[in-house]
């Protein structure tokens, strides 16, 4: 089911207590904000996480990642730690971008699948809501090896919350 921009907000600021969302933005306008963003949390930058592509329509991000040699188990595959906490660093930026910059997602649960190895070097990550109810969020992605492969797959249930700072 396709649905536009100003839907997909309007539909996702329907689901909260906030009194007015701000106006939609295109996905060039969402991608350039995080690409450009100076505020990215320490673990962003440890995982090596970039935003590479916003459809606000379709609520799916792409993501590239650096998995670093530290991240390396004593096999040279990427401990699967690193992968779980990739999948859910992509999982919680979706859902941020879906609900228009207004919310984050605290993960209630996660599954993860770890289907091959991944080695040190470039990884690339694709996200999607499933479905956004009242209180929770439903979200999958997957990790991807240079081949195209998926090398992990997960699964998450999210309680989206409007941002607070503490």
């Amino acid at each position: 089911m396709a649905v536009d921009v100003a839907t997909a907000s309007c539909f996702l600021s329907s689901m909260t207590d906030t009194p007015e969302a701000p106006p939609p933005v295109s996905d060039e306008a969402m991608l350039a904000r995080f690409q450009s963003s100076k505020k990215r949390p320490p673990c962003t930058e440890t995982l090596g996480m970039k935003v590479t592509h916003v459809d606000q329509a379709k609520m799916t991000v792409r993501f590239a990642f650096e998995a670093a040699p530290a991240f390396a188990n004593p096999t040279g595959a990427i401990q699967g730690g690193f992968l779980a906490a990739m999948l859910d660093e992509a999982m919680s930026t979706t859902a941020i971008i879906a609900s228009n910059v207004t919310m984050n997602a605290p993960t209630l649960e996660m599954k993860v699948s770890y289907l091959r190895p991944l080695f040190v070097g470039p990884v690339t990550a694709e996200a999607r809501i499933l479905k956004w109810g009242k209180s929770t969020c439903f979200i999958e992605a997957e990790l991807y090896n240079l081949a195209g492969d998926v090398a992990a797959k997960a699964s998450a249930t999210q309680a989206p919350k409007l941002f607070k700072r503490f």
